[in-house]
């Protein structure tokens, strides 16, 4: 396996702060790498320094077998980053946007403009080439900063929450985009609040407060999950997920919508809440979700922090 991404032991450390501690991974060549958590969990850290953004307090990371820190110029033009806020210039064209990046990036004039069609029709933005950036939506927006990104070719794509905060239509464009580029050989590094989106890649790590807690494929990740999940539907779910937890000792109470799902060997955990008042509409067993794996783990790392 060539590993076009290796952290080994990455921490970072801001005043009192361990934003990352003990972060390693290896990505392969052509693979889609989601690294999953909630808002403070690392994420945007473990970017920075796999990017060579930021200098680690301690450990080693590498692109492509160029050192972060002692090669961080080299590794410039093998990678594209677009960051949470990516830079776009809203009273720019969509067409002067791509342009001032290419100048940036140092891209060749010699078949320049090949290129840049080539990306306009790859990311739909062809029809807009004239329109200002700061009148694009949401998710055109993403679709241009990742254009921007990719104008100088790089072999490695980091996307920091690309598409937080865009509507599900544009995500999954922005995700089939990508796919796109995979077939291209490109390698992706993409962290993401949404564990829905970590389904669409070859492997997911889940941090919090800084710590990988697991590595692996969705499946693996599910695979995690001993416990049976049962799924209780009632008309007032945030009621009974108080209920379940205050009665449940050891279960995992998550909340989904209208139901509330219990991670516990427990048989018919849903008799918990006689008595209190709560009707239950339905029961019934599911498979778990990443969201399930994700609060379970997190759990049993809270209860046993070693």
């Amino acid at each position: 396996m060539t590993a076009a991404i290796k952290a080994d032991n990455l921490v970072k450390v801001f005043g009192e702060v361990r934003a990352l501690d003990g972060f390693s991974v290896e990505v392969a060549a052509g693979e889609v790498f989601g690294l999953v958590g909630p808002d403070g969990a690392g994420k945007t850290t473990a970017m920075r320094l796999l990017t060579g953004i930021m200098d680690p307090t301690a450990g080693d990371a590498w692109v492509f077998d160029r050192h972060t820190v002692r090669q961080a110029e080299a590794i410039k033009d093998d990678i594209g980053y677009m960051s949470q806020r990516f830079g776009l210039y809203p009273d720019l064209t969509v067409q002067e946007n791509i342009d001032f990046y290419a100048d940036i990036f140092d891209v060749p004039r010699q078949g320049r403009r090949e290129r840049i069609d080539r990306l306009l029709a790859f990311s739909n933005l062809a029809p807009f080439r004239s329109r200002l950036a700061g009148n694009l939506s949401g998710g055109m927006k993403q679709k241009l900063g990742l254009t921007c990104t990719l104008v100088h070719t790089p072999k490695v794509l980091f996307l920091d929450e690309p598409t937080n905060g865009v509507d599900p239509v544009s995500r999954r464009d922005f995700w089939r985009i990508l796919y796109q580029l995979v077939r291209q050989g490109v390698t992706i590094f993409v962290s993401t609040a949404y564990l829905d989106e970590a389904e669409r890649c070859n492997r997911i790590g889940l941090i919090h407060r800084g710590r990988l807690l697991a590595v692996g494929t969705p499946d693996d990740i599910r695979g995690l999950m001993r416990s049976t999940i049962t799924a209780i539907h009632t008309g007032r779910a945030r009621d009974a997920a108080r209920v379940l937890k205050d009665r449940l000792a050891g279960a995992t109470v998550t909340l989904f919508g209208d139901r509330v799902h219990v991670a516990t060997d427990r048989p018919h955990p849903e008799n918990a809440l006689e008595g209190s008042g709560i009707a239950v509409l339905d029961v019934r067993t599911v498979e778990p979700t990443l969201e399930d794996v994700f609060v379970s783990v997190l759990s049993k790392r809270q209860e046993d922090p070693s």
